[in-house]
C-alpha cells in the first residue's frame, strides 16, 4: 500500500527541448509527493528519465513514490528500476536530494521503471514462473520485482496472470511508454490528467494544485460544471469515466476500476501521432452471467466448491511481514473471514471498534462470534472528532464524497492501527452474492410500476430513514424515473430538479427503467468501486493501514459473476449461497443476524451538534458564498431549496403527530457539506499565492 504519481511529457520533433530538470521542474514532483505523502510513511523515492522516439519527439518522464512496507521491508524499495541485467536503486533519488535523469547515468540501457500501489497475492507463484523462464530475481520476495520481471517476460499479458489490487505505472525506456493499470474491482485509485503533451498521473486528484503553480494554463474555474450534478446526486461519480475538473483543456478523468468492455487495445486505435504518447492498456473483462467455466451452484459447483474457492481467497491474503488482522463487525462478511482466517493462520487478531452510539454498535455480537472463533479479539473505543476528521478528509480525497460512512471507516481504521499493520475486510461480499434490499426490489419495482407510480410520496411520513413509509416514498419515485438506480442517488430526482438551477432536466439526463437490470453487476461496476472502495482506501490510507478484501479475488469475482442469480440468492434470499458456506463455520444465530449497516446518525448529530457537526453544517450553509467557483462554471444551487432542508430536517426531530410536520435530509445535508467543504478547498487554492518564476 503506498502513494503513487508521475508526470510524462512529450516534445514534438523539431520543437526546442528544454533541459530534462527545467521540462518537469522539481517542485511539481514536490507537489505531487505532498498530495501522497500520507499515503506512505515508510519511504520515498524519485526516478526521473529521458528517451527519443524514432520519429525525433523526446519523452520526458518522471516518477514519485511514498511507500507503506508491508512486504519484504529491505528489498521493497520503489521506483524500482532494472537495466535488462540487474536492479538499479542508484538511478532513484530522495526527495530533497540533487535530482538527476536516469539517461545521463545509464545511456542506452533498456531501463524499466515500476512505481507501485497495492498487493499481488500470488506474487510467489509468478516469481517461481518468471524464475523458470530465465528471470534472475534479486530481492527476496518483494511482490514490486515481480512487476519489473512480469513486464520484461509478458508485457501487458502479465496482467492476465496477477491476483491482486493494485494501480501501478510502468515506464519503459526501449519503446518510450508509460503503461497505467488498476485492479479489476478498483480497489486502489489512479487518477490521470491530459493536458496538451503533458499527462499527470496519481493516486489522487492533484490537477488544481499544479494548475496554480504553472503547470496547466488558463482558466478562472478550477471546477466544471460537467460532473458535478452527478456527485450531488449520488455523492459518488456514478458514470465513469466522468470528468470532474477542467481547467482549460485538461480533464481529470476519475478511473474507478479496469474497463470491462474489451481485450487488448486494437492495433489500429492505438495512437499513432508523435504528439501523442502510446499509453498501452489492456482491459480486464468481466464474465457474463451463465458463461463457460467454474461457477457457483450445479455439478461443476456446488457448497463445497465455493467453500473451497471462498478459503483459498482468505488464505492467499495472509501473506504479510507485519501483524495482520480482521476487521470483525456483526455481520456475516467479515465474521466468515474471520472464522477461516483464525484457522490459516491462529496468530491474526480480530479488531472491532466500539461506537459511540449504542444503536450502530456491534461489538457485543462481534465479542460472541470472536468468543465462537477463538480468535484473539481487540475491542477499541475511537475517539471521533467528526467536524475536524471531515475537514481533514476531504481535502486528502481531493472529491466531494457523499458517503458519510467515510467516518467511521475511518475510526475503525485509525484505532485499528494500533495493533496491526493490514487488516481484511468484507468489502465486495453485497455486491457479489446480493446482500442489499435493493437487489431484490427491482423485480418488485417492475410488477407494481403503475400502482407505484400513482402513489403520492409527498404524503406519506418522511421524517424517519429506514420506516416503511419512507421506503415506500422511494419507491414511488423510483417508478416514477429511474427505476433501480433511483434507489441509489443521494438526491432522488424531484430533489435534484429543486436543489439545481439549470436547464439540465431534458429527457437526456434521465437514466431509462432497466426491467431486466442485473442489480449485482451495476453495484459491482459503479457503487463498489466509485463508493466502498473510494471510502476504504480514503480512511485507511490516511491512517495508514492497508485494507484487504478476500471477496475481491480474481477468480472468486469471476465465478461469482458466472453464476446465475437464482443460485447466488435462492428463493430471493439476500447471500443465500454464503450464508450456506458459512452454516459451515458459524452458528445458525450469527449467520442469520439481520444487516445492520455501517452508518452514523449524522441526521441526529446535525440537530444535536455532536462532534460540531451542526456548527461546521451551518458555517458552511449559511456563509455568505458556501460553494464558490461552482457559479462561475455553470452550476447554481438553490440556496432557497437549501434553507427549507436545513428547517425541515429540524422539524422533522420535534415530536410532532403530524407525517408533514417536517423530513429528514441526513444524507442530502451531508453532500452539501462536503461539496461546500470541497468548493472552498479548491477557492483556497487559486487564490494561494503562484510560486516564484525560479520554481
Amino acid at each position: 500500500m503506498c502513494g503513487i504519481a508521475g508526470i510524462l511529457k512529450i516534445h514534438q520533433p523539431g520543437e526546442p527541448v528544454p533541459e530534462p530538470l527545467r521540462a518537469i521542474p522539481e517542485a511539481w514532483l514536490d507537489i505531487l509527493d505532498d498530495s501522497i505523502k500520507h499515503r506512505g510513511p515508510d519511504g520515498q523515492g524519485r526516478f526521473r528519465d529521458r528517451s527519443t522516439r524514432p520519429d525525433g519527439s523526446v519523452v520526458d518522464v518522471a516518477l514519485v513514490h511514498r511507500r507503506l512496507s508491508i512486504i519484504d521491508h529491505a528489498g521493497g524499495h520503489q521506483p524500482m528500476v532494472h537495466d535488462g541485467d540487474r536492479l538499479r536503486p542508484d538511478l532513484t533519488y530522495q526527495p530533497g536530494d540533487e535530482p538527476f535523469v536516469a539517461s545521463d547515468r545509464a545511456p542506452g540501457l533498456p531501463l524499466v521503471a515500476v512505481v507501485f500501489n497495492g498487493c499481488i497475492y500470488n506474487h510467489r507463484e509468478l516469481r517461481a514462473e518468471l524464475t523458470a523462464m530465465g528471470h534472475r530475481f534479486e530481492t527476496d520476495h518483494s511482490d514490486t520485482e515481480v512487476l519489473v520481471h512480469g513486464w520484461r517476460g509478458w508485457g501487458l499479458r502479465g496482467i492476465d496472470e496477477v491476483d491482486g489490487m493494485y494501480a501501478f505505472l510502468t515506464w519503459d525506456r526501449a519503446t518510450s511508454q508509460l503503461a497505467d493499470g488498476r485492479d479489476q474491482a478498483g480497489e486502489k485509485p489512479l487518477y490521470r490528467n491530459e493536458t496538451g503533451a503533458a499527462f499527470v498521473f496519481a493516486s489522487t486528484p492533484v490537477g488544481p494544485l499544479l494548475c496554480q503553480r504553472g503547470m496547466i494554463q488558463g482558466s478562472e474555474s478550477l471546477v466544471a460544471a460537467k460532473g458535478i450534478e452527478e456527485w450531488i446526486e449520488s455523492g459518488e461519480d456514478r458514470i465513469p469515466p466522468l470528468p470532474l475538473i477542467e481547467l482549460s483543456k485538461a480533464r481529470w478523468v476519475v478511473r474507478p476500476g479496469t474497463p470491462r468492455h474489451g481485450g487488448d487495445i486494437p492495433e489500429e486505435r492505438r495512437p499513432r501521432s508523435s504528439t501523442q504518447p502510446m499509453l498501452p492498456r489492456r482491459n480486464l473483462v468481466l464474465p457474463q452471467r451463465g458463461d463457460p467455466g467454474f461457477k457457483f451452484g450445479g455439478p461443476l459447483g456446488g457448497l463445497r466448491h465455493a467453500s473451497e474457492h471462498i478459503e483459498s481467497c482468505i488464505e492467499s491474503r495472509l501473506d504479510a511481514d507485519v501483524p495482520i488482522g480482521v476487521f470483525l463487525s456483526g455481520g456475516i462478511d467479515s465474521s466468515l473471514v474471520a472464522a477461516i482466517a483464525h484457522r490459516r493462520r491462529p496468530d491474526i487478531i480480530a479488531c472491532t471498534v466500539r461506537m459511540p452510539d449504542h444503536r450502530h454498535d456491534e461489538s457485543m455480537q462481534a465479542a460472541e462470534t470472536a468468543r465462537h472463533i477463538g480468535i484473539e479479539h481487540s475491542v477499541i473505543d475511537c475517539e471521533p472528532a467528526p467536524s475536524e476528521d471531515l475537514l481533514k478528509l476531504i481535502p486528502e480525497l481531493g472529491l466531494p464524497f457523499g458517503d458519510s460512512s467515510l467516518l467511521p471507516t475511518y475510526w475503525v481504521s485509525k484505532a485499528a492501527s494500533q495493533r496491526v499493520r493490514v487488516a481484511l475486510s468484507g468489502d465486495g461480499a453485497d455486491e457479489l452474492f446480493g446482500g442489499y434490499r435493493r437487489h431484490t426490489i427491482n423485480s418488485v419495482i417492475d410488477r407494481w410500476r403503475l400502482l407505484l407510480r400513482l402513489t403520492p410520496d409527498r404524503i406519506l411520513d418522511r421524517r424517519t430513514p429506514g420506516r416503511r413509509s419512507s421506503y415506500l416514498a422511494r419507491l414511488a419515485v423510483s417508478a416514477r424515473f429511474s427505476g433501480y438506480d433511483e434507489l441509489t442517488k443521494i438526491f432522488p430526482t424531484p430533489d435534484l430538479r429543486r436543489v439545481i438551477r439549470d436547464d439540465w432536466r431534458s429527457p437526456a439526463h434521465r437514466i431509462t427503467f432497466h426491467r431486466e437490470l442485473d442489480p449485482l453487476r451495476r453495484d459491482f461496476d459503479e457503487y463498489l468501486p466509485n463508493d466502498l472502495l473510494r471510502k476504504t482506501d480514503t480512511a485507511s490510507m490516511s491512517v495508514p493501514i492497508e485494507v484487504r478484501a478476500p471477496f475481491l479475488a480474481r477468480d472468486l469475482v469471476n465465478a461469482a459473476m458466472r453464476t446465475p442469480l437464482n443460485s447466488l440468492m435462492p428463493g430471493n434470499q439476500r447471500k443465500g449461497l454464503l450464508k450456506q458456506v458459512a452454516r459451515k463455520y458459524l452458528p445458525d444465530h450469527i449467520v442469520d443476524r439481520p444487516k445492520q449497516g455501517f452508518a452514523i446518525p449524522i441526521g441526529e448529530w446535525f440537530r444535536s451538534d455532536y462532534g460540531g457537526m451542526r456548527q461546521l453544517l451551518y458555517d458552511h450553509l449559511e456563509s455568505a458564498d458556501p460553494f464558490p467557483g461552482l457559479a462561475d462554471a455553470g452550476v447554481e444551487l438553490n440556496m432557497g431549496f437549501v434553507r427549507q432542508m436545513l428547517r425541515e430536517h429540524d422539524q422533522a426531530g420535534e415530536k410532532s403527530i403530524n407525517p408533514w410536520h417536517g423530513r429528514d435530509h441526513s444524507q442530502r445535508l451531508y453532500m452539501l457539506l462536503v461539496l461546500s467543504i470541497w468548493a472552498k478547498w479548491l477557492d483556497g487554492i487559486r487564490k494561494s499565492p503562484l510560486p516564484t518564476a525560479s520554481a
